[in-house]
């Protein structure tokens, strides 16, 4: 009885010497990220001086190099490039669009081309508009009337929700598949209420797509207050036309990369931790939430197990991922080469939520892991992530799932993240400098516990 007690005592004292470890060493993360500038200045950099960098374009070329450059002062153990072919859809000349009305004139309004989408051609396109808010409402339409007219999709996403990812994903089906199912009844252009909560006159962008058995016609989003003006309009002269012209078109594919970059584990440098963002933006605006935040929340975590000198057990692996915007390739291409190489990866996690407070994690994975996970909320509560969701993980991490990889994301705070969305107004100055860095000791938090308990 008395060995036993013994054993007992040796074990409890043990474990608290663990966790007391564990809590010194995961405030130092936090102590470390929210006195240090650097993730913020980098952010500022890729905003400011690279700009919007949509696949395919210089600055996503030049970003390529940046990423590389940061990594490699890193002083890290491995840092290379992973290559791909990217699709290159160039924007051209602005877009210029206006409403037509006998009664109230010309109104000018803000529009931005979908990713991906055909130009009406230097003439532009002008004719009757058709406003609805589904498909089945377009659907009801004989096709005679529908013929050479411009199809409206106005539909407003939802305020209820308080996930406002939910309320984005909800819509998101007229931006991506309006322009085809509006050639069907012989529309000559589609215009989509943009996929924001807020009021204002940025209008957002974001890829749609095309069926090559089915016309292909121009598809532009239009900001929610000239979505509004129009829609009032239409109901009070029924003869208003529309008029926009743009001067998108798609390129030769060209040559990119993801950019990798590694701390080699000491006992288990086979097995790897990955965390990563996408590189790419729209190019529109800065890609300073979307997701700027997110590829240098995930280097801030380098530059934190570096600078505490903490030696991972596991290989900790930083991607930035190229074209998850457009046609999510680097995601796919990452996913291709481990499958090759028979790379053992215990966890993937991705932050591209946008730089905000951050909430918690989602979790992707079976039971046992999701389990684990949430054993450790004790922790995640003292530093306010109080949630601990199932299912989600990201776009890029999600073709190692056939890999049966635990995918893991970032939840942020929604709540202003589709004011800034695929838009204009997607700036550094939008991005709040603690709230950042909130979310880059996070992360770094987690990858510590994954690394030492392991899944």
């Amino acid at each position: 009885m008395k060995k036993i007690i013994i054993v007992l005592l040796v074990f409890f004292a043990h474990n608290s010497f663990s966790q007391n470890i564990d809590s010194i060493i995961i405030n130092k993360f936090f102590s470390e990220a929210l006195s240090n500038n650097l993730a913020y200045d980098n952010l500022r950099y890729l905003c400011k001086n690279i700009g919007g960098r949509i696949c395919g374009s210089t600055q996503s070329e030049y970003a390529v190099s940046w990423i590389k450059n940061l990594l490699d002062k890193l002083n890290l153990d491995t840092v290379f490039l992973q290559e791909l072919m990217v699709r290159n859809w160039i924007r051209g000349d602005k877009e210029y669009a206006y409403i037509s009305s006998q009664k109230f004139g010309k109104i000018e309004v803000n529009i931005s081309s979908l990713g991906g989408s055909i130009g009406t051609g230097s003439n532009g396109l002008f004719g009757k508009v058709i406003e609805v808010k589904s498909y089945e409402e377009l659907f009801e339409y004989d096709k005679d009337y529908i013929t050479d007219k411009i199809i409206f999709f106005n539909q407003h996403l939802n305020p209820t929700y308080l996930n406002t990812f939910r309320a984005y994903g909800e819509v998101a089906k007229f931006r991506v598949a309006g322009a085809m199912n509006a050639a069907k009844l012989g529309a000559t252009g589609v215009i989509i209420r943009s996929l924001t909560l807020s009021n204002d006159y940025y209008p957002h962008t974001g890829i749609m797509s095309y069926n090559d058995s089915i016309k292909k016609i121009p598809a532009v989003c239009i900001s929610t207050n000239d979505a509004d003006t129009l829609s009032t309009l239409l109901k009070l002269d029924k003869e208003l036309k529309f008029y926009f012209r743009t001067n998108c078109y798609e390129g030769e594919e060209k040559t990119s990369y993801n950019v990798i970059g590694e701390i080699r584990g000491n006992k288990y440098p086979d097995k790897i931790i990955l965390i990563g963002a996408h590189l790419d933006s729209w190019d529109t605006g800065e890609g300073a939430h979307d997701d700027g935040a997110g590829i240098v929340q995930c280097m801030e975590v380098l530059r934190l197990f570096k600078t505490l000198n903490i030696s991972p057990n596991h290989t900790i692996r930083f991607c930035a991922f190229m074209d998850e915007e457009v046609a999510q390739r680097g995601g796919k291409k990452y996913a291709e080469i481990a499958k090759q190489k028979n790379e053992i990866h215990i966890a993937a996690i991705e932050a591209d939520a946008g730089g905000t407070t951050p909430f918690g994690f989602s979790i992707n994975a079976d039971d046992i892991v999701f389990d684990k996970i949430k054993k450790w909320s004790d922790i995640f509560f003292q530093y306010n992530l109080f949630l601990i969701v199932k299912g989600g993980g990201g776009v890029d991490i999600s073709f190692l799932k056939e890999l049966n990889v635990p995918l893991i994301g970032l939840i942020t705070d929604s709540q202003r993240y589709f004011d800034y969305h695929h838009s204009p107004n997607d700036r550094f100055e939008n991005v709040h400098k603690r709230e950042l860095q909130l979310g880059s000791a996070s992360i770094a938090m987690l990858v510590y516990l994954i690394d030492k308990y392991d899944l």
